[in-house]
């Protein structure tokens, strides 16, 4: 039975309404039903999910929506409608009543002295908003994506002009004298700046500061496009100028992929001139270059943390490249785990929600195997390529192709359940993944991992195989979801969880290793 029905000029944010759908779904007799704003975007899933009925004709995008599937015998759709009251009025007492300004300016005559303002509204119509606020002279924080690039060259360059931080477009991590905004984790406040054009990353870096014994300054995000030939680096510049003055910064860090070789000379001669020491890990970028400037290159999120800590209390800087396990320590685990596995399962099975994670884990497994994904390391290794009989594949769940009309997976960890079922199967012999825990994040994504393990393990249990579960936990025990808790539930599970996503990568490259060496001595 379907069921729809429209409300007019009702806005509500599009990740309440994601998690009120997943919410609606567990009601009983619901098959499947989505709430959202009458985007095109939405209305081609509802039509996909072949929920479409005519009562949603007239819908616009600036109504909100319900379409459900479900069985009449065991619910209604005025029930369905009954409990989406239900679960909105419930997000909104939980905003403690505090009254919702509906513009900028309405906000700045509640709060007079805010320097920052934060957006996240459909990418169409951020330019204007982030303009109005460059304007009146915040610092803006701009969370939406599909922002076209000609607007964010043109804001960028306005900022600058008007010594202002334009983070973003998607941008979803920074921390600003100390709070923490949209993804970003409960860290030591310190004396050590991060720029960061990747969210995970700089989540990955700044834990790992605060895992050993040191904070942060402040964590500036750049969105993922800045370093781009097309937008040339101008808030990663921004930035990095910031924290050179600020009185509080003693050591900087920089996080991006690699960017283009036109920005990255202008990083690099301002790293040249930089009285401070400078930490850069461009992932997979040119540590010679790096060197060049007088910055210190960097191997992994890992290895960045130690060494801006390192140059902090003035400690020799080293590289972190290894893993850091005794050898015998390392061969009981290698010898106890890969002994459950049949001998055809050979295959690795990456679900990050996490991206930049994602990609430093195939930058480092890519130099020994083949790895195919969604965010390939070379077009030959897209996720299409991959060969029928199948191959090592990791994939970043957080991009646009699986977050379609849902919440991204670090929000909601319906998705990687979803590929845990899909792509796990009597091949399959390791499966690695992260966990990214913070304020955004969801409540308690260990949870949701472990069902996803124990379920996987049944449907192989009935081959007579098993599984290897190798994890690592980006978070701090302040954040809410509380890191030693985590990562007990996960140890609890069987799962191996490793201190830091290069060191998850390194032990299942030597259980790669492994595996290679005892099939060619079994041939």
């Amino acid at each position: 039975m379907l069921g729809a029905l429209i409300r007019k000029n009702a806005y509500y944010d599009s990740v309440t309404l994601m998690l009120i759908s997943q919410d609606l779904k567990e009601q009983a007799g619901v098959q499947e039903v989505l709430v959202g704003m009458g985007t095109e975007l939405n209305l081609d899933l509802v039509r996909n999910l072949e929920m479409f009925s005519p009562e949603l004709e007239p819908v616009g995008p600036n109504d909100m929506f319900i379409a459900a599937k479900f069985d009449e015998q065991q619910t209604s759709f005025q029930a369905i409608e009954t409990a989406f009251d239900e679960l909105i009025s419930k997000k909104s007492a939980d905003s403690n009543g505090n009254y919702q300004p509906p513009t900028l300016k309405s906000a700045l005559r509640q709060l007079p002295d805010a320097n920052l303002v934060q957006i996240s509204i459909p990418g169409q119509y951020a330019s204007a908003e982030v303009e109005e606020a460059l304007n009146a002279g915040l610092h803006v924080m701009l969370f939406s994506d599909n922002v076209p690039i000609e607007d964010e060259l043109r804001l960028k360059k306005k900022a600058v002009e008007k010594g202002l931080l334009l983070m973003g477009p998607d941008c979803g991590t920074a921390i600003i004298n100390g709070v923490p905004l949209c993804f970003a984790n409960a860290v030591k406040r310190g004396k050590i700046g991060v720029v960061g054009a990747s969210g995970t990353g700089t989540q990955e870096v700044t834990t790992l500061i605060d895992k050993l014994g040191e904070g942060l300054s402040q964590v500036i995000g750049t969105g993922g496009r800045d370093l781009s030939e097309a937008v040339g680096g101008l808030m990663m510049l921004q930035g990095f100028d910031a924290l050179i003055t600020d009185p509080e910064t003693e050591v900087i860090v920089l996080i991006s992929k690699p960017p283009a070789a036109a920005v990255a000379k202008k990083i690099y001669d301002r790293a040249k001139t930089s009285p401070k020491p400078v930490v850069i890990d461009f992932i997979g970028g040119d540590a010679q270059a790096i060197r060049e400037a007088g910055a210190y290159p960097c191997l992994s999120f890992e290895d960045a943390a130690a060494k801006a800590v390192a140059l902090l209390r003035g400690e020799p800087v080293q590289d972190q490249d290894s893993l850091r396990m005794a050898d015998s320590a390392l061969e009981e685990l290698l010898t106890a785990e890969l002994g459950r596995l049949q001998p055809e399962q050979t295959k690795l099975l990456g679900l990050y929600t996490g991206g930049t994670l994602a990609d430093e884990a195939m930058k480092f497994l890519g130099q020994k195997t083949a790895i195919y994904s969604n965010i390939p390391l070379s077009p030959e290794l897209a996720l299409e390529n991959m060969p029928a009989a199948g191959g090592h594949l990791i994939l970043d769940l957080g991009e646009d192709q699986f977050t379609r009309g849902r919440a991204h997976p670090m929000i909601d960890p319906l998705t990687r359940s979803e590929f845990f079922s899909s792509r796990v199967d009597g091949q399959t012999a390791i499966v690695l993944l992260d966990l990214v825990l913070g304020y955004g994040s969801h409540a308690d994504p260990a949870k949701a991992v472990v069902q996803s393990v124990l379920e996987a393990r049944a449907r192989l249990a009935r081959e007579g195989k098993d599984l290897v579960v190798v994890a690592s936990v980006t978070g701090t025990d302040q954040d809410p979801q509380d890191l030693g808790s985590s990562t007990r539930t996960l140890k609890q599970a069987g799962i191996i969880v490793m201190p830091s996503n290069a060191q998850a990568v390194r032990l299942v490259s030597r259980m790669m290793e492994k595996m290679h060496s005892g099939a060619e001595n079994g041939a």
